[in-house]
């Protein structure tokens, strides 16, 4: 038997001082109240791209006008397991505000102020706190 993925494309909105967006999740979905980075699942046909762009309309009222491809991983939960696509998302516009209800804070990695946060965000927060560029050298020659 094979089990079904969900493909779920992930924001990770971030501003030049390097705090990122967090939102929780509203009633009704599985982890109310549980706090994650903004996005959900690609549609039938959507890229990853265009259900970002789709997902934070939806919930943010914010359109994404500059996003970067970042890294992909599976995470398994009780009741579905997920293949999440993060994506770096650098630029945006409209008034931020929470259309499903749910509260959004901007967070320090060092000062997570909010929770608790989806199992699915570790991974994240743990890129986050990666460098951004690293340098790679042939020390051999």
């Amino acid at each position: 038997m094979t089990n079904k993925i969900t493909e779920v494309a992930v924001a990770i909105l971030l501003k030049p001082d390097g705090t990122f967006l967090l939102s929780s999740r509203p009633e009704g979905k599985p982890y109310p109240g549980y706090w994650e980075f903004p996005g959900g699942k690609i549609e039938p046909g959507e890229t990853v791209l265009q259900a970002m762009i789709r997902e934070l309309v939806e919930e943010l009222n914010v359109t994404i006008t500059a996003a970067t491809p970042w890294f992909t991983f599976m995470m398994h939960y009780t009741h579905d397991t997920v293949r999440l696509h993060c994506w770096r998302v650098s630029e945006w516009h409209g008034e931020m505000r929470g259309m499903e209800g749910q509260g959004f804070e901007w967070q320090r990695l060092d000062a997570i102020s909010v929770g608790p946060t989806l199992p699915g965000c570790v991974p994240i927060f743990r890129a986050l706190a990666l460098p951004y560029v690293y340098a790679i050298t042939n020390a051999s020659e």
